[in-house]
């Protein structure tokens, strides 16, 4: 456990390790991080009917995916653990992030335990302000930063994490921010290597935990006549096992992994059929063997052949060099009743991407404790990823979102939100939905949904595409340094399951908008990074060529079905009339018309119209509204002739033209006397009199005018208005 600060902002984490034993595989890190918010932190109760916390929020689960891939490539010792991590947030005074905070705790939780972990990293944020790189900025600086970029090191700056997002910035100036990051991110390597020579555990042995003591079956031996034992069989070695599946599987699996005819089931079936047939020919050959371990052995057999047939021939398995891509294809207004919808499809990964549009009102609002923890208060642009079951051939999976939906869904809508025009009129969603995935499904989003973005007519600043990039890697015998590698542009489903990383950057022709990198070996040499960094760029421009020939620009003309906003001016002495008792005459447009009515300031309406017809119902309801309030031009100054309605104790009710609503003269302004009631002055109903007219209170928009001024001087004739 650990408690880590940064000025007033504390995270408490917890680091909890249960061994597996030496029977348990090794192909799947039993890690789970949980990052938990809560209110009392920022001082505040939870708005929800239980005033308690409920389930994690988005960013909670953003943040913990985030810490998650900072620490997940470095647990590669034994014995293996069944890890949880636990970050709860103690304090936070709303200018650092704890997010920094919550994966440094998280390092020297680990590193300080005797979990076996082969860290510790260090993690920083890097913002650039006034062209200057800055470590760790406060959020108030991170609002005049074009880039907010995360990352995570470990010794010898190997980068192990990195989650960036950007508003355009340049090739150069990223790589400089990266190696900036991972040379302060070392300063905190080392701080907590001091602490770890100080007070850290020992690690774990390789030693089973104590368990229930089992008798083993006897192993087949051969019994004589007199029934003695004369010869024993000895246990099976793994390494024999292991040469005899590779004898088994080499050139099936070669065959396979070489067969450019495959797609992605077809490569499956073929493989699990190979595997079947291995496993059930060992199985007859060793009895006494774990099967469970045979599987395991298969698996990284099958690894090693398909990543040692990509160095030897420097091509992949469906016949591409390094850097080709995958056949592409666009498609944009698939469906027009959408606002905007686009079809983009590489290789076998097709996503369909449509665009709703919506009043500014249906923006994303954050409760008054994410505001004071996130610092985000509400967005217009929302992307929602969606990937069923079906995308992958597979039945069962529920249709909820869960982390993997919204990862990869923030992923792409930090890449497209740097295009979106600060001052659209309109909340913009943006659905992307996976119909086939072989790879990279969120960087064909972000592909997808500038496309759709542009069929439905937003004035995006440019085209965004987005691709991934992947590594396979050679080390030496101590398994400390890397000696030889190939880097994948446009990663295959496979390739990013047999390979070392997964490396997504989007971005427009000119600059880079976002950037993930999650890894599976314990660090990446920066000439590594750099080097993905630019085979992404050039890999994104051929994109780019691509859906140019589909789309080159954002739709000019509307389309029909496309909503229409205005804003009307309504003045003061108008407004109780315009909005009506209770607000009626607002919901009755709304019902009838099914226009949306937001006040933005006293005199000023903001008006949403699914499409051009119901906004000209609108206004004309509003006109018809409006047109009983209809008023000749009084002049500033002028004698008119009032006609009396109403005698009260105030003053007059007074109109000055037919069908004016009536006003009240007050008794202040009856005459240079100082009256208590009209009466005393001989007034009646229906008598006119002769006022002087003020304009209006620019407070209450009410009609000021007065009899006492005209009382005292010679006056010109009263004017009628009838």
């Amino acid at each position: 456990m650990g408690v880590l600060s940064c000025r007033d902002t504390t995270v408490m984490v917890t680091a909890v390790g249960r061994t597996l034993g030496p029977s348990a595989t090794a192909s799947f890190v039993p890690l789970v991080v949980d990052y938990r918010q809560k209110a009392a932190a920022a001082g505040r109760v939870p708005t929800n009917y239980l005033r308690r916390e409920l389930g994690p929020s988005e960013n909670e689960i953003l943040t913990s995916r985030m810490i998650d891939r900072s620490v997940r490539p470095l647990f590669r010792s034994r014995p293996l653990c069944d890890t949880q991590i636990v970050c709860n947030l103690l304090a936070v005074d709303g200018v650092h992030d704890p997010d920094i905070a919550s994966i440094n705790g998280a390092s020297a939780a680990l590193t300080l335990s005797d979990i076996p972990w082969d860290g510790p990293i260090g993690a920083v944020r890097v913002a650039l302000i006034s062209d200057q790189l800055i470590v760790n900025p406060t959020r108030k600086e991170r609002l005049s930063s074009p880039l907010n970029l995360v990352i995570a090191a470990t010794e010898r700056n190997q980068v192990v994490m990195i989650d960036a997002s950007a508003n355009n910035i340049l090739q150069q100036d990223f790589m400089k921010a990266i190696k900036f990051g991972v040379k302060e991110a070392q300063k905190i390597v080392a701080e907590l290597n001091k602490l770890k020579m100080m007070i850290g555990k020992e690690k774990r042995l390789d030693v089973p935990p104590p368990a229930k003591v089992s008798i083993p079956a006897p192993a087949p031996a051969l019994i004589s006549a007199e029934g003695e034992i004369e010869n024993l069989v000895p246990p099976t070695s793994p390494e024999k096992v292991r040469e005899r599946c590779f004898e088994l599987a080499e050139s099936k699996l070669q065959n396979v992994f070489t067969d450019v005819t495959h797609d992605k089931i077809s490569r499956d079936v073929a493989v699990s059929e190979i595997r079947a047939l291995t496993l059930e020919t060992l199985r007859k050959e060793f009895v006494d063997f774990d099967p469970s371990r045979m599987t395991e052995i298969f698996s990284t057999i099958s690894k090693g052949i398909f990543r040692d047939l990509i160095f030897s021939t420097n091509t992949r398995c469906d016949g591409r060099s390094l850097s080709d891509l995958r056949h592409i294809r666009c498609e944009a207004g698939v469906f027009r009743p959408l606002h905007g919808s686009a079809l983009f499809e590489r290789g076998q990964t097709q996503c369909l991407c449509t665009v709703t549009f919506d009043s500014i009102d249906s923006a994303w609002k954050a409760d008054p404790t994410s505001v004071i923890i996130s610092g985000l208060k509400e967005k217009n642009f929302m992307l929602h990823y969606e990937f069923p079951p079906y995308a992958t051939n597979e039945t069962g999976r529920s249709m909820a979102f869960g982390r993997r939906e919204l990862g990869h869904g923030a992923l792409a809508e930090k890449a497209l939100r740097a295009i979106i025009p600060l001052n659209f009129p309109f909340t913009i969603r943006l659905t992307s939905e996976v119909l086939e995935s072989n790879g990279s499904s969120s960087m064909a989003t972000v592909c997808g949904g500038s496309l759709a973005l542009m069929d439905a007519g937003v004035p995006i600043t440019a085209p965004a595409a987005g691709v991934a990039i992947g590594l396979v890697t050679k080390y030496n015998e101590t398994g400390d340094e890397i000696t030889d590698y190939r880097i994948l542009t446009d990663l295959l489903g496979i390739e990013d399951y047999l390979g070392d990383m997964d490396f997504k950057m989007a971005g427009t022709r000119s600059g880079i908008t976002a950037l993930q990198a999650d890894v599976k070996i314990p660090g990446l040499p920066l000439r590594i990074v750099m080097e993905s960094i630019q085979k992404a760029t050039e890999a994104k421009s051929k994109i780019l060529d691509i859906m140019a020939q589909c789309v080159r620009e954002p739709r000019q003309e509307r389309k029909e079905n496309a909503p229409v906003t205005e804003k009307l001016e309504v003045p003061v002495h108008k407004r109780a009339k315009f909005v009506g008792y209770g607000g009626y005459n607002l919901r009755r447009i709304t019902v009838e018309t099914g226009v949306q009515i937001t006040q933005i300031d006293d005199s000023v309406y903001n008006l949403f119209a699914p499409n051009q017809m119901a906004m000209d119902e609108a206004k004309q309801m509003i006109t018809e509204c409006l047109e009983e309030e209809r008023e000749p031009d009084l002049q500033f100054g002028a004698v008119y002739s009032a006609k009396i309605v109403e005698i009260r104790e105030s003053g007059l009710m007074i109109t000055l033209y037919n069908g004016q609503t009536p006003f009240l003269l007050p008794n202040s302004q009856l005459d240079t006397r100082k009256i208590a009631h009209p009466d005393v002055l001989g007034f009646e109903v229906g008598q006119e009199i002769s006022v002087k007219y003020f304009g209006r209170d620019p407070a209450t928009g009410r009609h000021r005018v007065s009899r006492k001024v005209l009382m005292s001087v010679p006056t010109s004739a009263a004017r009628s208005l009838n």
